[in-house]
């Protein structure tokens, strides 16, 4: 986990995808790879998602691939399977945290509550995804929550109405240590192949946490 938070927090951006077509994968892995960013996550909400890791984790080892929206322990396992090399979910479920754990998959539960937050740590996840961040209160409600837990070593992910306009405001925060988002690759831009596009969103993101 130590090992993932580093790498997080040394790219500080991870793009959220939702993927319909597994033969885009690639080609978009290169795309953010090729304009500075090595992370992704790809959610599990399509039927192309497990194959789209697998194709990503061979064919562009450079990039660092996870798996999102992970619901069940079925999901984790599959996504382990397929080569992801970190897990994310929406919210908090002790059934799936332990999936990840006996997996050996590094997950990030999803909190916005600091009942969340204590209850994910009490599972040894040091790593959480504050989602939705904007809607749940944004940067002020984060920073009051932490007040309480930072003694813990707890390190945030923010995801949620995240855009260059205000990542910066929560990467100003000390234990976020990188920030989800998915107006960089959105599915519109994915789908007609706008590599252009969706190489422009990636680099005026990374202009704007520099």
């Amino acid at each position: 986990m130590n090992e993932l938070i580093q790498a997080f927090s040394e790219v500080k951006l991870v793009p959220v995808v939702v993927l319909n077509d597994v033969e885009k994968a690639v080609p978009l892995a290169l795309t953010l790879v090729s304009n500075g960013c090595n992370c992704i996550e790809i959610t599990f909400r399509t039927d192309a998602a497990a194959e789209s890791i697998s194709q990503i984790a061979r064919e562009v080892p450079e990039m660092r691939v996870g798996a999102g929206t992970l619901l069940t322990p079925d999901q984790v396992i599959r996504a382990k399977q397929a080569g992801a090399t970190f897990g994310v979910a929406p919210g908090f479920d002790p059934v799936v945290v332990k999936a990840a754990q006996e997996q050996g998959l590094p997950f990030a539960p999803g909190v916005a509550t600091a009942s969340e937050i204590c209850q994910a740590l009490s599972m040894g996840c040091t790593f959480q995804k504050f989602f939705p961040a904007e809607p749940a209160g944004g940067p002020k409600l984060l920073k009051a929550i932490l007040a309480a837990v930072r003694h813990t070593g707890v390190r945030i992910m923010p995801t949620g109405g995240i855009n260059a306009s205000n990542i910066s405001n929560w990467l100003a925060i000390p234990e976020v240590v990188a920030c989800g988002g998915s107006w960089i690759c959105e599915s519109s831009l994915i789908d007609s192949e706008n590599w252009e596009e969706i190489g422009k969103r990636t680099r005026e993101a990374l202009d704007a946490i520099q």
